[in-house]
């Protein structure tokens, strides 16, 4: 049986240009060395699996074969030397080091010592270095390498280059994986390839080793599906099924879906998660100029893009806004399952308009309210409060009606409402909630003329009567809205009582105007215009008023034969 070297090995960088994702580090470094321009002290630092241990052999290899005559096979072992400062961080381990140091190399013109997780060093062993750091032979380079800089003390620091290494790119990975893909003979999908670079975090030897994993899984021929089985990896698809039924409200089969995959054995925390990042990239893929933020296959960003056509910037932005509350609530909840089937409940909430549409049934015309018999004004009490049918023929109607005035009716005493009542609790905290204004910073903003204002505005006020609210209707018909300093709407009611009803519908207003215009900047400032002169329609009380104002003796002949209204 032949042995087997994993990929981590196999296929370490053995000059610059096949380090994978470092292309400004290496180009210093071989200018460095042309040009006799390298520092004594260098210092890698970076995340794991980045290259920083493969950049500092190559490195000591082309310092000692730049102007030497040495064939480039020559790797002047006897030159190089590491040492693993996690287990020999003693000050006998860097004195003895150091004793080293003063004995010139017998091959090549330099020796090399590389000390890996140079932080582990002790504080004692970092001041007995410090001198040789500083002013070492000139034979001598030294180049440490570390995933963890702040913990090296500040005087090492001062003494050294340092190259601060970067994450690689999951492009860059999936490229890498490409070529080795090829040198193997192993067909893969660009998609598999994809879900092992994003796995690998950044790190390339973590890209290789998962590599080799899910080789030895399915073979030669690597699918997304294996892949995804093999790493345990919710599939994208998830995502995009779950977002589907988000979109259209469906309740029922969003839990179903979230129990499905709860039945794979994965966590809620890790699948609210990945929704979060989900709702990012579709968020991203709306714009030209942040698709390529979107790193992802090319049969994923096609997705991408026909889903983010179907889902508009606020329902992302308050979807990615309750994902990230979930995320930060999971790990306190003694519920977690029921946590993430709320949140999805009310994202699913998010385009659902649950106000019910009242029956074109119980919409009764003006014409019928015109030369009504005492019958049917009964009628129209019960088609109101009692919602019977106006399709009945109005002689049934008139019958009905009849044996409704027949019945004695025992007078209807109002309850006293306690103000520890469950109802009495909702509406305060239902006033609380209107009190609390959303932030739309981050929300669209498109400028409008004062004409598209006022079309919208009657629009507003035609959906309100197909829906019965005449009295509603009326008050916001009662004048033209006037557009102020941009975004800021004035609009004037004639008495106190039109503006508390105002009031009482103007959210709704506001969240229609803002939808249909795009402008969540917009807000309403109402004003109250007693001396506006237009016909409205008056209570008794307000009819004497205007009255008596024309003919004062109408208050004393009231006052007279106490006459009530």
């Amino acid at each position: 049986m032949e042995h087997f070297i994993v990929s981590a090995r196999k296929y370490r960088p053995q000059n610059f240009e096949d380090v994978v994702g470092q292309q400004a580090i290496t180009n210093t470094l071989e200018n460095a060395i042309k040009n006799n321009h390298l520092a004594q002290a260098l210092l890698f630092t970076g995340p794991r699996g980045v290259g920083k241990t493969s950049c500092a052999r190559i490195l000591a290899k082309k310092i000692n074969l730049q102007d030497s005559n040495h064939p480039e096979e020559e790797d002047f072992a006897f030159n190089v030397f590491e040492l693993d400062a996690a287990s020999n961080n003693s000050v006998d381990d860097i004195r003895s080091l150091t004793d080293q140091v003063r004995i010139p190399p017998q091959t090549g013109k330099y020796k090399v010592y590389i000390i890996d997780e140079v932080h582990m060093l002790s504080q004692a062993a970092f001041n007995a270095f410090l001198k040789t750091l500083e002013e070492p032979p000139a034979h001598a380079i030294f180049i440490l390498a570390t995933t963890e800089k702040h913990k090296i003390i500040p005087t090492i620091l001062s003494r050294c280059q340092i190259f601060d290494f970067k994450r690689i790119g999951v492009l860059d990975a999936k490229n890498y994986l490409k070529v080795i893909c090829e040198k193997e003979n192993i067909t893969a999908d660009d998609d598999a390839l994809h879900i092992i670079a994003q796995k690998a975090d950044g790190a390339m030897r973590d890209a290789l080793s998962i590599f080799d994993r899910v080789v030895s899984f399915s073979g030669s021929n690597l699918t997304r599906e294996a892949v995804t089985e093999n790493l345990n990896v919710l599939d994208y698809d998830s995502y995009f099924k779950m977002t589907d039924l988000l979109l259209e409200n469906k309740i029922p089969d969003v839990l179903n879906a979230f129990n499905s995959i709860l039945a794979k054995g994965f966590e809620g925390h890790h699948f609210i998660n990945g929704l979060a990042s989900h709702f990012r990239d579709l968020l991203v893929a709306k714009d030209k100029q942040t698709i390529t933020l979107l790193e992802v296959g090319d049969t994923a960003k096609k997705k991408y893009l026909n889903q983010a056509t179907k889902a508009s910037v606020p329902f992302l932005m308050q979807a990615i806004e309750k994902a990230n509350d979930c995320d930060l609530n999971y790990r306190a909840s003694k519920n977690q399952r029921l946590l993430v089937e709320l949140t999805l409940m009310q994202i699913a909430s998010i385009t659902f308009d649950g106000e019910k549409k009242k029956s074109a049934n119980y919409i009764i015309p003006a014409t019928f309210f015109q030369a009504l018999s005492p019958a049917k004004k009964v009628v129209n009490t019960l088609v109101e409060k009692e919602k019977v049918s106006v399709s009945k023929p109005i002689e049934k109607q008139e019958e009905v009606a009849k044996s409704k005035l027949e019945k004695p009716v025992l007078k209807s005493v109002e309850r006293r409402r306690s103000i520890y009542s469950l109802k009495s609790v909702h509406q305060k905290n239902d006033v609380k909630k209107n009190a609390v204004q959303e932030n739309f910073d981050n929300y669209p903003k498109e400028v409008f003329t004062e004409k598209i204002l006022q079309n919208v505005w009657k629009e507003y006020v035609t959906s309100l009567q197909k829906r019965g609210e005449n009295s509603m209707a009326a008050i916001i018909a009662t004048d033209e809205p006037v557009l102020e300093n941009k975004f800021k709407i004035v609009f004037s009611v004639p008495n106190k009582l039109m503006k508390d009803q105002f009031l009482k519908g103007k959210p709704k207003l506001l969240k229609f105007l803002r939808e249909k215009l795009n402008n969540y900047g917009i807000e309403i400032h109402l004003i109250l215009n007693e001396k506006k002169e237009k016909k409205f329609a008056y209570t008794p009380q307000e009819k004497f008023n205007k009255l008596k104002e024309k003919n004062p003796l109408l208050e004393k002949l009231r006052q007279t034969f106490e006459l009530d209204l």
